[in-house]
Parts: structure tokens; C-alpha cells; sequence
């Protein structure tokens, strides 16, 4: 198996059943998402104490690339500070937009969505998560657009 058909495998496993969904009883920061272009929605509940992310939960619909990046998101930021959780952002958009993708060899399952930069339209359905996580953390009360 290829390193490609892997990234595919797991973008369609998180597609298919995506982690922690739902709602978050107990949630101290909240934002919602939308990307008017493809019709990606997201909520995100999340719990934070002592400024780590102790749990999110994810609501919403879209695409197989939105589902999946918002599934693997939630998963990689669980058990981190806001600081780590920012750090991560900033190395998942470096391997969304930029051109030779290094910051993919450190990110692990999040690697998935490298195949992502080839479609540049499709960047914003893969970084709508992580922006709706950004507004949730820092408070912003106006929803997140991709446009």
C-alpha cells in the first residue's frame, strides 16, 4: 500500500465515522463555522480547563474533506494547551497552502489531508475546523466563513 492510498484510507475512515460528534455537555467555549462555497457547516463545543483542551465535540454537515479534517482535528488537539493547539493549526495550514508539504512528516493521522494542497479549492472545506477551533478558543462570538 502506497502512502497515498493510506492518506485516502483514512480520510474516508473519519468521513465515514467521524470521532467525537455531538454535543458537549459542560462546554466552556463554543463557535460555529461555515463555508458558503460547499456548504460546510460546523459546530464545536469545547471543554477547557487550566487552558488544556480536556474534550470537543463536533456537530454539523459536509463534505467527505470537512467531515474528516474536523473528525482528525478533534482528535489531535484533545489533551493540549491552547498554545500546542495554535502550533498545530499553524502546521496543518503550512502543509494545506504551501508547496512541498514538510509539515506533513510531523503531523501523523493529520498527514491525511497533504493531498488536500493539490486542490485549492478544497483547502478551506480541510481548514474550516481549525479556524472554527481558533474562534472557539479565543472567544470570538461572530460566526467563522471560509469566504
Amino acid at each position: 500500500m502506497d502512502l497515498a492510498e493510506l492518506y485516502r484510507d483514512v480520510i474516508v475512515d473519519h468521513n465515514r465515522r467521524p470521532r467525537n460528534r455531538g454535543r458537549l455537555p459542560g462546554a466552556t467555549h463554543r463557535a460555529e463555522g461555515n463555508n458558503p462555497l460547499c456548504g460546510d457547516r460546523l459546530h464545536l463545543e469545547v471543554d477547557v480547563a487550566n487552558d488544556v483542551i480536556r474534550d470537543l465535540r463536533c456537530e454539523g454537515s459536509g463534505c467527505a474533506i470537512s467531515t474528516a479534517s474536523a473528525s482528525l482535528m478533534s482528535e489531535a488537539v484533545k489533551g493540549k494547551t491552547r498554545a500546542e493547539a495554535d502550533q498545530l493549526f499553524g502546521a496543518v495550514h503550512r502543509m494545506l497552502t504551501g508547496a512541498d508539504g514538510s509539515d506533513a512528516l510531523q503531523l501523523g493521522k493529520l498527514a491525511a489531508l497533504a493531498g488536500v494542497r493539490a486542490f485549492p479549492a478544497r483547502v478551506k472545506c480541510a481548514s474550516l475546523c481549525w479556524h472554527t477551533l481558533n474562534a472557539a478558543l479565543t472567544g470570538s462570538a461572530a460566526p467563522v466563513t471560509t469566504e
